[in-house]
């Protein structure tokens, strides 16, 4: 049996939001070079597959009608919308030619994805493109269009699919969560840096769900300068019991790599070691795995990483050294980290008590 589907298309990098922004379309065409090269997709047990556009009425499972026509409209150059009071406009979120059809590509990738998964054609399948969780129903936000997880997890509810989301980005999952915050048929839990010194500003102990969602929200923020040693035992600590009581048909997964101690947009201090545990982690867990990508600014962080967290869900190990067709077009180094950021005693103690102080109040409230 097919274990790993890696969903994908070279479209998905022929747009993007535009010189000197951070969500480089090389992110992606990168990780697909890279996992190319070390054969990842010539092993019987993975396969590659053409991702697919979002239809209008997909992208309606979460997204207003009105909002699909602004992002459709704009993306035409149209002037029909204001497009700030949809959150558009110099910064974050800029219109771009073709972001309609870019933007709804990683959404049906993500579909892709989901069908593959809940029919049982694999244990789990990797939209890299996918995991932009922080878009609203009628907004775009943080780098984010379209909110592929929250289409996705609308998809597979109505197939009477309980649905564990588990988020390891740096930026709290504040879209996906906001989606299902009053329900109890989805459990999200979102690993972040503390809204205190990060964009959304969101994603504390205390939101917790609401009405019959209480209890079903799940947040655990970290403090800048946390290294692999804390977050893996906070992670450790507080997921592994909930997703088991919650016992998920499949589990969704953000695998955002701004977590890296090189990202330049985040204060987190993971190495591609810690990220691989945290990945296997989810692994472990997910009786169907629904992977998606998510943040990660630093380009060759991104490609590396995600090429083990592939590894990871192909069962695939890939040699340290870059191949040769990698390497000479971007450069010699190695798949794996060899150094590890250099944190005094004093912030990483600090960074440790933080994360204790969240676990203990989580396990207080939550009864883990």
């Amino acid at each position: 049996m097919i274990k790993a589907a890696f969903i994908c298309s070279p479209d998905l990098w022929q747009q993007g939001h535009g010189a000197g922004h951070p969500l480089k379309p090389e992110r992606l065409q990168r990780t697909h070079e890279l996992l190319a090269a070390y054969g990842a997709f010539d092993s019987p047990e993975s396969t590659l597959v053409q991702s697919r556009q979002a239809t209008p009425e997909e992208l309606g499972l979460f997204h207003t009608e009105e909002y699909i026509e602004v992002v459709r409209s704009l993306s035409q150059g149209e002037r029909k919308f204001n497009p700030r009071r949809y959150n558009f406009g110099p910064g974050d979120n800029p219109v771009f030619p073709g972001m309609y059809e870019t933007e709804a590509l990683k959404v049906g990738s993500t579909l892709v994805a989901a069908e593959l998964v809940s029919s049982g054609q694999v244990d789990v399948a990797f939209s890299f493109s996918g995991g932009l969780h922080h878009a609203g129903p009628a907004f775009a936000s943080g780098f984010c269009v379209f909110n592929d997880a929250a289409v996705a997890i609308h998809w597979l509810l109505p197939k009477g699919l309980r649905v564990a989301y588990v988020d390891v980005d740096a930026h709290h999952g504040d879209g996906v969560q906001n989606a299902f915050y009053e329900t109890d048929q989805v459990l999200t839990i979102s690993l972040h840096e503390t809204g205190l010194y990060l964009f959304p500003g969101t994603g504390f102990v205390e939101e917790m769900g609401k009405g019959a969602g209480r209890g079903y929200a799940v947040n655990l923020p970290f403090a800048p300068y946390t290294d692999d040693e804390t977050y893996l035992w906070a992670l450790e600590e507080i997921v592994p019991p909930l997703v088991r009581r919650f016992r998920p048909d499949i589990v969704v997964s953000q695998l955002g790599v701004d977590t890296h101690y090189r990202d330049p947009l985040t204060h987190l201090c993971l190495t591609t070691s810690g990220y691989v545990a945290a990945v296997t982690a989810i692994k472990e867990l997910a009786p169907r795995w629904l992977a998606l990508g998510g943040g990660g600014y630093d380009v060759d962080v991104v490609a590396r990483s995600w090429t083990l967290a592939y590894g990871v869900m192909s069962g695939q190990e890939f040699p340290d050294d870059l191949p040769a067709v990698y390497a000479e077009k971007y450069g010699q180094g190695s798949l794996r980290d060899h150094e590890k950021p250099p944190i005094s005693a004093e912030l990483r103690e600090r960074a440790r008590r933080y994360a204790e102080d969240g676990v203990a109040a989580l396990k207080r409230a939550l009864d883990i």
